[in-house]
């Protein structure tokens, strides 16, 4: 409880009304005591009249998890006995990981208002949302009350499924939406056997199956599709750099992201489906399992993984990921760089690592870089961001190209496009029977 500010001003306006007999005005000297009376009683009154802390009632309406990248809305109903359209001021306070939200304005009754704010997470694992300070006035608006209310809900932050399922369910059930890209299956590619068909003008003739063909007494020819069962792995790289957030999102999430929705056409295609994950250490991981019930595991481990803050140690990381792996695999990394010399190790091993299984390597660039060779030079300091930006591309393209040299599929993609990005990429390996 402490007093407003027409509160502080009406208390100045009565000392100015005692300080007036000093400059002569003697005649005030009775009216004095009789105007702090009245306004020690209308003080009292007012604060006699004004709705208790304790009376507050309240309810929280939280969502029980939020995904990255998304938001969800929080609702607080309060109800104040004894209130009349008291002004009010709720402050929501979150937890680190969440983003702010200003203060919510309104009027306090005794029936239930509501107060809502936008949930967004920064990062994944578990944020809270603490509690709420509630600040309404009195009656005569002479005093305000604050009543501090805890809350204390928990939420999960989980990679954001919701999108991954959705552009997954449209990949398989919308033909419009694989409009742009690359077909799985082309007819007469593929080593593994599907049906027979009658033979017609312009198929291979070393296709025909002439036992088939002599029992039916009709040639027919063998139609082969890709070959399924296939293993692929998504390697994904945990360490500070993946980190760093690209629009609001850290790359770690972007790529988990784009992992689970490969993951979810490799498991649909027939393959198998493993996750490795690393950073200084080895983190969890899942070995190449078939089943579309592989997803679950897949989302309770990405939900799992945690944000760190030292640098990757790629040869730990990679030499395990390759002794991991008894057959030949598709490998897909999903990591960042900052320049030709960090990448040093990096690129090494990934050549070691190619000798045996196919690796696509997939760094996410941050749109700003390239932003920042589009923007006109108008003073020295747009000049040094621009040469600057201009040799971490140089850099890039350089690993790349080594990369490219070494036997490795490279590829530098924008975070929001690298989950079509890999399904191309995938697809277009699928039908050219690479692994």
């Amino acid at each position: 409880m402490r007093p407003t500010r027409n509160g502080i001003y009406a208390l100045a306006a009565t000392l100015v009304v005692a300080l007036l007999p000093t400059f002569g005005w003697s005649a005030v000297w009775p009216v004095v005591p009789v105007l702090w009376g009245a306004f020690a009683l209308v003080y009292g009154v007012d604060a006699l009249r004004s709705p208790r802390r304790r009376d507050l009632a309240f309810e929280l309406r939280a969502p029980t998890q939020l995904y990255i990248g998304r938001s969800d809305e929080l609702t607080l109903a309060l109800a104040l006995p004894g209130a009349e359209g008291a002004p009010c001021v709720v402050a929501l306070e979150l937890s680190d990981d969440l983003v702010p939200q200003p203060h919510a304005r309104g009027e306090l009754d005794e029936e239930e208002r509501t107060f809502t704010w936008t949930l967004q997470p920064r990062r994944r694992g578990v944020v809270r949302v603490e509690g709420a300070a509630v600040r309404y006035r009195s009656p005569l608006g002479l005093w305000e009350w604050i009543a501090d209310l805890e809350l204390g809900h928990e939420l999960g932050v989980l990679p954001d499924l919701p999108t991954v399922r959705a552009m997954a369910l449209r990949f398989f059930d919308d033909p419009t939406f694989r409009s742009g890209l690359k077909i799985e299956r082309y007819r007469g590619d593929g080593t593994e056997f599907e049906a027979l068909r009658e033979f017609t003008s312009g198929d291979d003739r070393r296709a025909i199956d002439w036992k088939a063909s002599a029992r039916l007494r009709n040639l027919l020819t063998r139609q082969y599709r890709a070959e399924r069962n296939h293993q692929v792995c998504v390697a994904v790289d945990t360490g500070h750099l993946m980190g760093e957030p690209v629009g609001g999102v850290p790359k770690l999430d972007h790529a988990l992201n784009a992992a689970l929705l490969l993951a979810y056409v490799c498991l649909k295609s027939g393959d198998r489906v493993g996750f490795h994950s690393f950073d200084a250490r080895i983190g969890p991981g899942l070995p190449p399992t078939a089943g579309v019930s592989t997803m679950e595991a897949l989302r309770q481990l990405a939900a799992r993984l945690e944000y760190s803050t030292v640098e990757t140690n790629f040869t730990l990381g990679l030499t395990t990921l390759g002794q991991k792996l008894r057959r030949r695999s598709l490998i897909l990394l999903l990591t960042d760089f900052v320049d030709s010399v960090t990448a040093e190790l990096m690129m090494e091993n990934l050549g070691v690592l190619a000798k045996r299984h196919l690796v696509v390597f997939v760094s996410l660039r941050d749109p700003q870089l390239s932003a920042q060779l589009r923007v006109l030079p108008r003073d020295e300091e747009d000049l040094n961001r621009a040469v600057v930006a201009r040799n971490f591309v140089r850099d890039r393209e350089e690993v790349h190209a080594r990369l490219r040299a070494a036997g490795v599929m490279a590829l530098d993609v924008e975070p929001a496009q690298v989950g079509p990005e890999l399904i191309n990429r995938y697809l277009d390996i699928k039908r050219r029977e690479l692994i």
